[in-house]
């Protein structure tokens, strides 16, 4: 996790791909709706068997949403 700060947080939101299990591609949002929009669009360009895309907010320290669901 980056270290809190106490300003706005342009970096909160985190979308990573693995594919197979190892790191494929990532990038950080400052809004949630723009990091919600980029995680759809990762499984629509990337969304097959063996890949696993996943939303972070980084401030909070919980994941939002992954996909594909499940444990």
């Amino acid at each position: 996790m980056r270290p809190q700060s106490t300003g706005p947080a342009p970096e909160r939101y985190h979308v990573t791909l693995t594919t197979d299990g190892r790191p494929a591609m990532h990038g950080w949002w400052g809004s949630e709706a723009t990091a919600r929009q980029q995680f759809a669009s990762w499984i629509g360009d990337y969304g097959r068997p063996g890949a696993h895309v996943t939303l972070t907010d980084e401030h909070a320290g919980v994941t939002l949403t992954t996909w594909p669901e499940g444990p």
